[in-house]
């Protein structure tokens, strides 16, 4: 099938503030396949989204390399960009605030196809946006309505809509569906898993819900604090996790049957800060398995069975492998 993105040398990103560099993402390396998904989950501010923009170049990356396609797009300049970009599209989280509420639904959608001309004349420009209206489910009343107008589904499929405007062949999408309503959010994900069948496209899918990144993903990596801790393919995590902090997050996901024995693990202690860090895990202050190994050199993430890469110390101790 191939290789759509794949991130090498430990890809970093560094923030400069007043008490320091702040390492957002910190080396990072993985590989989607083409009509794939790959689930990124952890806590807020664990580097997600940033990882997200750094990937399509809308923050520039600190060290690393990132492949499109087997093209290095590390460095390449900004017409260049410009022509990559058209195939790497993002869905923002806020379906509001990333909306230009000046501007109508129907130019909102075309705003793309303006800036490529992909469309030769108005009449081509208008069968196009009703087409993206229809296959996103907008009502094609709705062509001439704000933002405001409408409701966060809308809105969002309004975003859903321009990321497709030019026919993207991958797209990040960054918390699509936090900010929703749980039944509107069933039916943007179930929109989003039948544009990737019909259209092959090879998603990013960014989330702290482990129960939506299990409806969707191939693949899910977990990251903390700038780093991945754990990745594999989706059904494999939830059968068998071995690092103790996706242990926590597994653990903290709501059951159906209120009267279900349930192991809840509660993190204790204080979270690293991420800004100069010091050497060593970046959970390890809030591990109960910690020991004085992981306080001072940082675990790599290694293959501990097939497809299964873990980062941590104890790894084999803690779960008896």
């Amino acid at each position: 099938m191939g290789t759509m993105v794949e991130v090498r040398r430990d890809l970093k990103k560094y923030f400069k503030t007043p008490k320091g560099l702040l390492h957002a993402v910190d080396g990072i390396n993985f590989e989607i396949e083409k009509g794939k998904t790959l689930g990124i989950v952890g806590e807020s501010g664990c580097g997600k989204s940033t990882l997200g923009r750094v990937i399509l170049r809308l923050l520039e990356p600190t060290d690393g390399e990132i492949f499109f396609e087997g093209n290095d797009i590390t460095d390449i300049d900004s017409s260049t960009l410009k022509k990559v970009r058209k195939d790497m599209q993002m869905i923002f989280q806020d379906p509001f605030s990333s909306l230009n509420p000046r501007i109508t639904v129907s130019e909102i959608i075309s705003e793309p196809i303006h800036i490529y001309r992909t469309c030769k004349d108005s009449k081509e420009l208008g069968k196009k946006v009703t087409e993206l209206m229809d296959t996103v489910g907008l009502a094609r009343r709705l062509q001439n309505t704000y933002p405001h107008e409408l409701d966060g589904g809308r809105r969002q499929r309004i975003g859903i809509a321009r990321a497709l405007a030019l026919n993207p062949k991958f797209i990040v999408c960054d918390e699509p569906v936090s900010s929703l309503d749980v039944s509107i959010q069933a039916q943007i994900l179930n929109l989003m898993m039948d544009l990737q069948d019909e259209k092959k496209l090879t998603y990013m899918f960014i989330t702290h819900n482990l129960s939506v990144v299990k409806h969707i993903s191939d693949d899910i990596g977990v990251m903390y604090l700038g780093n991945m801790v754990e990745k594999c393919p989706s059904d494999m995590l939830f059968e068998r996790n071995y690092h103790p902090y996706t242990k926590a997050l597994l653990s903290a996901i709501p059951k159906v049957n209120i009267d279900a024995p349930r192991n809840r693990i509660l993190l204790k202690g204080e979270i690293s800060s991420p800004i100069n860090p010091k050497p060593g895990c970046r959970f390890a202050p809030r591990c109960i398995y910690a020991k004085p190994e992981c306080f001072n050199n940082q675990p790599e993430l290694l293959e501990i069975e097939q497809e299964h890469f873990v980062a941590c110390h104890l790894v084999g101790e803690i779960n008896n492998i």
